[in-house]
Order: structure tokens, then C-alpha cells, then sequence
């Protein structure tokens, strides 16, 4: 009966030992897609979890440099001063991984009359020394039902963001800041169901979180260019103006069980759900 007991207690020890939790934080522009991924991978590796959650990329990446995470999802590249503080902190190099791509949507209420802008359109709107308030400033004429006032409302991102910065930097200018007054709100989803509700609104965000009830804008490079909707497509081939990349990032070489989840963000399986999710995987090589 003894050695049986002991037997039972080596087991329950190994078992527990076997289990493996990895966390992961950041981005709030692909943590329903970070999320999914979890759980497709808890299946199949049923002793590893995922502990996923948002935030913003730049919590994401302030718990890596300061070892609180294995894994943080961006929406941006790591600035070369937050890679300098990992290094100095861990004394290992940040790892950098592509695992999707992603399209800006520029969206307002289904009200609005207005299909497309151009990139300096959207400055108008947001940039500090844009001077467009109202929507007929943005075109003559522009009338939006239920807008009192015609003013233009516009929603933004907190600056943890990653869309954040990549929105100032794409849009805005990155030597620029943003005008006074916007709503900052701190997740994309939001931002659509702000923009969802408000007539006057005018928001921004990853593609993944659009919804029938709001209208998602035909995107121009210049004034009088041909525009281009967001979709899988325009974002592989980078014909919409304002695409980007998705990124992990671990400090150094990571363990195998974080290195084998990492590559299987890739498989077939994983890309998949990526479609599912609203956003486009990695062209394979």
C-alpha cells in the first residue's frame, strides 16, 4: 500500500511539473486573434496554457523589458531604446517574429454620407494643424444626418497603442501630435462601438474589429487617386495605404515550449483561425 502511495505521489509530481504556463501580453488590436490561438493551442498541447491579455503594445512590451511576460504581442515595431533596455535588463537580445499583417480601418457611422478619404483628408481631421471640424470642412456640401451641429467627433486611441502610433506615424505625422479633443479610449472594440453609436464620429482601428453597423472607408493615398477598401487582400499585397505587420517578441532564444508555439502560429491550423479573426497571415516562404 506504501509503495502505491508513493507511486501516486511521484505521478501527481511529475504531472505537475509537466504543466507549462506561458503568458503573453499586449496588443489589444490582435488579442481576440491572440486569444483564439490559445485555445486551438491548449487542445493540442493540453499541458501547455496561454495566459493571454491586452492592454496596449506598449504594456505589452514594457513587461518584457522588465521580465514580466514570455511573449509580447505589438501592433508596432519595438523601438530600438525599448531593445537597448531588454538588452540591458536580461543581457539577451529581443527576438522578433512576423506572425500576421493587418489593415488601419478608417470607419465612421452608417449615417454618414461619405465612402472614401484621402490619407490628407484623415490629417485634416486628427492632426494638430488640421482644420477640419466639421464635416462640410472635410467636403463642401457634407451634410451627416443626426450630427448636431455637423461637428466632427473624432475618436482616437490611448498612446499605449500600437494603432496609436502607427496611426500617428502613417497618418497624423510622426513629427506631429494629435489635435486636442478627442475621445482616447483604450481598446479598438470601443472605439467601433462608439463610432457605432455616434453620428458624427469618425474613429480608426485594426480591420478585425469592424462590424456591419458601422461603414469601413475607401482609403486614397492623395486627393483624386483611386481609393482601396480594407480587406485580406489589399492588406497582403499592401495596396491599401495604411497596412502593417503583427508582431511577437521574445527576450532572447525562448524555451522550446514558448519557441514551439511561437512556429506553430504559422501551421495551417493557426492561419486559419487567423482568416477567421479578420486579419491575414504571413505569405509562407
Amino acid at each position: 500500500m506504501k509503495i502505491m502511495i508513493l507511486m501516486a505521489l511521484v505521478l501527481v509530481g511529475c504531472s505537475k511539473r509537466d504543466q507549462v504556463l506561458i503568458q503573453n501580453k499586449g496588443s489589444d488590436t490582435f488579442v481576440n486573434l491572440a486569444q483564439s490561438w490559445a485555445e486551438e493551442y491548449k487542445v493540442i498541447k493540453p499541458n501547455v496554457g496561454i495566459a493571454v491579455s491586452g492592454g496596449g503594445s506598449g504594456t505589452g512590451i514594457a513587461a518584457l523589458i522588465n521580465g514580466t511576460v514570455d511573449i509580447a504581442n505589438s501592433s508596432r515595431p519595438m523601438k530600438e531604446e525599448e531593445k537597448a533596455q531588454a538588452l540591458k535588463n536580461s543581457g539577451k537580445p529581443v527576438q522578433e517574429y512576423v506572425v500576421g499583417l493587418d489593415a488601419l480601418a478608417i470607419f465612421v457611422h452608417p449615417a454618414n454620407p461619405l465612402s472614401d478619404l484621402s490619407i490628407e483628408e484623415v490629417a485634416c481631421i486628427y492632426s494638430q494643424d488640421g482644420t477640419c471640424n466639421l464635416w462640410s470642412d472635410v467636403r463642401p456640401g457634407t451634410n451627416v444626418p443626426g450630427c448636431e451641429g455637423n461637428k466632427i467627433i473624432r475618436v482616437s486611441r490611448q498612446s499605449n497603442s500600437g494603432t496609436y502610433q502607427y496611426f500617428r506615424e502613417a497618418v497624423v505625422g510622426e513629427k506631429k501630435d494629435f489635435k486636442q479633443g478627442s475621445m482616447d479610449l483604450n481598446g479598438s472594440r470601443e472605439a467601433v462601438d462608439l463610432v457605432e453609436k455616434t453620428p458624427c464620429a469618425i474613429g480608426y482601428s485594426g480591420m478585425g474589429y469592424l462590424n456591419p453597423n458601422v461603414k469601413a472607408l475607401c482609403l486614397s493615398k492623395t486627393k483624386g487617386t483611386p481609393c482601396v477598401s480594407p480587406s485580406l487582400e489589399t492588406a497582403t499585397d499592401k495596396s491599401y495605404p495604411i497596412s502593417r505587420e503583427l508582431y511577437m517578441y521574445t527576450s532572447g532564444t525562448p524555451s522550446e515550449d514558448v519557441k514551439a508555439y511561437v512556429e506553430w502560429t504559422q501551421t495551417d491550423k493557426a492561419r486559419e483561425i487567423t482568416v477567421k479573426s479578420g486579419y491575414v497571415p504571413v505569405p509562407k516562404k
